[in-house]
């Protein structure tokens, strides 16, 4: 039986046999997905077999606690294709894509929902529209949802048209987690918990380089969604520093703290001279430049310090051994 062994000694399937990196790598985060992530490995492994192009499965596991690294697991011998990147802790899904991106050897990469609600038959359709246009990335476009109106897909579809006007980057659904990516867009990202609602934006692609294609949306098979509607508050918070980030993170931090204390002093201006004219609008500017400065300081932070830490990661090694961990 093949070794267990940890990164970097893990080699991609092909470079195992003589060949080079895999042409595609599909990045899948999982939390307390038992149930969900074996079968949707299968599934994945199924579907791009006939494609001809050799491939790697990333499955990120983001400090699950219950069966789903040992699901996984059971899998590694029966395709050499997938690789474990187990976190030290949970880091969000956020942090999740990046520890993928970060170990990621394709040209091309793919992001898919741990939960099996992204169908992995619509990864041909996507890699079909990257190539045919001149794109670095394409989303999924989820039809005919499977999630209930008002708490899910409703806020979901007000928080992307808010995205959109924001980021002017015309994507219909910024929350599909099935998506296309060159690598160069995705290679060394470090975003902080819940900005991954705002991929492809945060990286800074134009709209004439993101392709969308229609793809299918599927019932939750095992366990809950991980989400409610307080994601749409949360998406609303965000969204106020997203557009300055985009265009000049460094400068974002130090405009919404002067803001910020502009408007505490024109608070207090208001309270000595009792101007109701200068309380009102001092009263809403402060709050809002204290998130759009908060968010910038964690995105800088991420940039400096990063947003996760691997434990171990598992692969299936040429050599015949026994079963073994090694720790990071």
């Amino acid at each position: 039986m093949s070794r267990i062994e940890l990164s970097p000694q893990c080699p991609t399937p092909d470079a195992r046999h003589g060949g080079g990196a895999p042409a595609l790598s599909v990045v899948v985060p999982v939390y307390n997905e038992a149930g969900n992530a074996q079968p949707l490995c299968r599934e994945i492994a199924e579907v791009l077999a006939p494609i001809g192009r050799p491939f790697e499965i990333l499955f990120v596991n983001d400090g699950s606690n219950d069966a789903t690294l040992d699901e996984l697991q059971a899998l590694l011998h029966e395709f050499p294709q997938l690789r474990i990147i187990d976190l030290a802790g949970n880091f969000g899904e956020a942090a999740a894509l990046c520890a993928g991106f970060d170990v990621a050897r394709g040209d091309l990469v793919v992001t898919l929902d741990g939960d099996g609600q992204n169908d992995p038959h619509d990864i041909p359709a996507l890699l079909a529209e990257l190539e045919r246009g001149a794109y670095r990335v394409v989303s999924g476009w989820r039809q005919r949802r499977q999630e209930g109106l008002l708490l899910r897909v409703l806020p979901s579809r007000i928080a992307n048209a808010m995205i959109a006007l924001v980021t002017r980057l015309p994507v219909h659904d910024n929350g599909c987690g099935l998506k296309i990516y060159r690598r160069d867009v995705v290679r060394g990202a470090q975003l902080p918990r819940g900005f991954n609602r705002f991929m492809p934006a945060i990286f800074g692609v134009r709209a004439s380089e993101v392709g969308e294609v229609r793809v299918h949306d599927r019932r939750r098979a095992h366990g809950e969604s991980h989400y409610g509607l307080n994601r749409t508050l949360i998406v609303l918070r965000d969204l106020l520093a997203l557009r300055f980030l985009i265009v000049n993170p460094h400068a974002t931090q130090n405009v919404a703290a002067a803001l910020c204390l502009l408007s505490i002093a024109v608070h207090i201006a208001g309270i000595a001279v009792h101007s109701r004219l200068l309380l009102a609008p001092s009263g809403i500017l402060a709050p809002l430049a204290g998130m759009i400065w908060w968010n910038a300081q964690r995105f800088q932070a991420a940039q400096t310090e990063g947003v996760f830490r691997v434990r171990r990661e598992y692969c299936v090694s040429q050599e015949s051994a026994g079963h073994e961990e090694v720790e990071a």
